[in-house]
């Protein structure tokens, strides 16, 4: 099974009213190559939405279109890149961003603040890489395709203790049935996997 058929096993079929295939002429002419076939065809599929509550992802149709979001996630990141190489300050910011040659290619962002891009280091777009931008702190590299990463992203929110993202302090506060219909609700411990249309 490949990681996209898992990952529409765990996320549940998509909303047909919303799956548009089409628009992708005018991003990839932006970007100057075809981008990666399983991201095509899971924002084809799903179109724009979160992953999970968490990860953003745009269709070029969508209510945030893919190619307006590209536009202006590159211009700030070039932006930010200039002032971190300015001040010494390059080991946070490696890589440049489209339009420069190499530059990674904006398709997304977490609830957290932090920023995704395909590295277009293979002639092959199915072979590009994942990066995330952590909260401008610096870059992380997934060796593998959008649907790898998007699998181990949300298998990741799934493998959690039960009382995650409660505050180890407030545990000593709540009674054990507060903190079970604080799970029961979702508000702690692990994400029920899915997507949520935009």
């Amino acid at each position: 099974m490949s990681s996209l058929d898992e990952l529409r096993a765990l996320l549940g079929e998509p909303v047909a009213k919303r799956a548009d295939p089409g628009g992708w002429d005018e991003v990839e002419e932006y970007v100057g190559a075809a981008l990666p076939g399983d991201f095509k065809a899971f924002v084809g599929a799903y179109g724009s939405g979160l992953i999970c509550g968490k990860l953003a992802v745009f269709h070029p149709r969508g209510s945030s279109p893919l190619l307006e979001r590209m536009r202006a996630t590159h211009e700030t990141f070039t932006r930010r890149r200039a002032s971190a190489l300015a001040n010494g300050d390059a080991e946070h910011v490696p890589h440049p961003f489209h339009p420069e040659p190499g530059g990674l290619i904006s398709w997304g962002y977490d609830q957290s603040g932090d920023e995704y891009f395909f590295w277009p280091c293979d002639p092959d777009p199915d072979r590009w890489k994942v990066v995330t931008m952590a909260h401008e702190e610096g870059c992380v590299t997934f060796d593998g395709p959008f649907s790898a990463f998007v699998l181990a992203f949300v298998r990741q929110l799934l493998d959690v203790d039960r009382y995650h993202g409660i505050d180890p302090d407030a545990l000593e506060y709540l009674e054990p049935e507060d903190l079970e219909e604080l799970a029961a609700s979702g508000e702690i411990g692990p994400v029920q996997p899915g997507f949520e249309p935009a």
